[in-house]
């Protein structure tokens, strides 16, 4: 199975440069990634960058934590499209569900929805389901279909653990069928990036694209 087409190849360190934002894009376009994931900082330097129009240019928002302003995030996600974003990735607000202010998460998720949809680009949801039990995996699911996001995305990569089959799946149960899922945060090989697809994934973000192209194991979806 040829992996390339679901891969997101990311690039979210702290301290990555220019160069290694270059060399980001350079892979994508040598191996036909379907993305990149980069920095909102880098997100003109990609633009200028992808020559290949089907690779699109994915950022983040509200990223890592999730808790800043509504307003905060807005203007982030103008900013993002207004620079070349095809794809925004945001994070919940966490603190606010922990705290039981549903009404605040879901005006900050349809917040962002909107500001996207209406540049017709595409919003995932990060939930960071290392903080979730499948009970709070369920309830933000109803939140994300109720203002119809595009994706819900696993985790941002920060937390104690990234990306599981049992939450990919718990995903794939609890989200309508339109609403497509991202899995990422510790993906590192071919074989387990599979294994995600086959519990209900569409796309993989990794910062380890290259490696599972080079990967010539023969693992199967069932």
């Amino acid at each position: 199975m040829n992996l390339a087409p679901y891969i997101e190849h990311t690039n979210l360190k702290a301290d990555c440069t220019a160069a290694d934002i270059l060399s980001l894009c350079k892979e994508a376009e040598a191996y036909g990634f379907c993305g990149v994931c980069v920095p909102p900082y880098f997100v003109q330097l990609a633009k200028k960058t992808i020559k290949n129009p089907d690779i699109k240019i994915i950022t983040v928002v509200g990223f890592p934590f999730g808790y800043g302003a509504v307003s905060s995030k807005v203007e982030e996600t103008k900013k993002a499209i207004n620079s070349g974003a095809n794809e925004v990735d945001m994070v919940v607000n966490i603190s606010a569900f922990k705290s039981g202010d549903l009404t605040a998460v879901q005006n900050d998720i349809q917040s962002v929805v909107t500001a996207c949809h209406l540049q017709n680009k595409k919003i995932k949801v990060i939930l960071e389901t290392a903080y979730l039990s499948a009970e709070e995996i369920k309830i933000l699911c109803k939140i994300c279909a109720d203002c119809e996001v595009d994706f819900v995305k696993t985790s941002t990569g920060f937390a104690p653990e990234g990306a599981t089959v049992e939450k990919v799946k718990l995903l794939r149960k609890h989200l309508p069928q339109k609403i497509q899922i991202k899995a990422s945060g510790g993906i590192k090989n071919k074989a387990f990036a599979m294994e995600l697809l086959a519990a209900g994934a569409n796309r993989i973000g990794s910062s380890a694209g290259v490696a599972m192209m080079l990967d010539n194991s023969e693992e199967v979806i069932k």
